[in-house]
């Protein structure tokens, strides 16, 4: 599959990366990205999916933790640096991670063209899943700046309001004459996406030129099924296990064997 993808411009094979990022400080679920589902850390099911997509030339987990590099390691990941603390809080911006990787391996002679970002929040993102996003985003060529995973939205906006002093105002205050978005049906809502967690993949360029990881021209991905299931707090973690035991999701396989995490914390 990679010997096909050449650069749109030059000829020349794109070399492309797929960034984990997985940093030590999550509050809502204790270290959350090596916590175990389905008798692997959570971060494992990214990696392996990376790995068995055929996309990338290198699968790169991004961590503060030298705990967390070992068991990235461990399921194939490469873990060239450890993450400055300063850029790995619960509000540091993605785009500091980003740069650091990529000046990082650029500075011992690795320079990518592409990058994706697969966070281990979404385990259920499969190869095929990765594959068919990468087929899409070499599709648009140069004429993009990134594809973004997106799936269509429970809740929506339309219904939403905010609060200011002691009065409510809707969220989007615009709609059909008449029949304003909080006062109709779902259905004839005008229909809405929101981007999910499983997969980002951008041009290197959209960070020096414009110092983001999104650019301004997106396409969307619609991931399917399973696919863009995110786990943030308990009550993701208690509906990823019930879907797992009752067979109505599926895992990527995992091609080894389990990360002692006995003891670790």
């Amino acid at each position: 599959m990679r010997d096909l993808e050449r650069d749109v411009t030059s000829g020349t094979k794109l070399n492309s990366v797929a960034f984990i990022p997985a940093r030590a400080g999550s509050k809502r679920i204790a270290h959350k990205n090596i916590k175990a589902l389905n008798g692997h850390p959570l971060l494992a099911y990214s990696i392996c999916a990376a790995r068995q997509s055929g996309v990338f030339d290198a699968v790169v987990l991004c961590t503060d933790s030298a705990v967390y590099a070992d068991i990235g390691r461990h399921y194939g990941a490469e873990v060239p640096f450890l993450r400055d603390e300063d850029i790995s809080t619960a509000t540091s911006p993605d785009i500091e991670w980003v740069e650091e990787a990529l000046n990082w391996l650029s500075v011992a002679g690795r320079s990518y063209d592409v990058f994706s970002i697969l966070r281990p929040t979404s385990p259920f993102r499969k190869p095929e899943t990765i594959r068919r996003a990468w087929s899409q985003f070499i599709s648009e060529g140069a004429a993009i700046d990134s594809l973004r995973a997106v799936e269509k939205c429970s809740q929506h906006p339309g219904k939403m309001w905010v609060l200011r002093g002691g009065r409510m105002l809707p969220l989007l205050p615009l709609g059909p004459e008449g029949q304003p978005y909080h006062s109709a049906q779902y259905a004839a809502l005008p229909t809405v996406y929101i981007q999910n967690a499983s997969l980002e993949i951008a041009w290197s360029r959209v960070v020096a030129d414009g110092r983001t990881i999104a650019g301004n021209v997106l396409i969307p991905f619609l991931t399917e099924g399973d696919e863009g299931l995110d786990i943030n707090n308990p009550e993701d973690w208690w509906y990823a296990e019930y879907i797992l035991a009752n067979s109505e999701a599926r895992l990527p396989e995992i091609d080894r064997l389990p990360f002692d995490l006995s003891g670790l914390f």
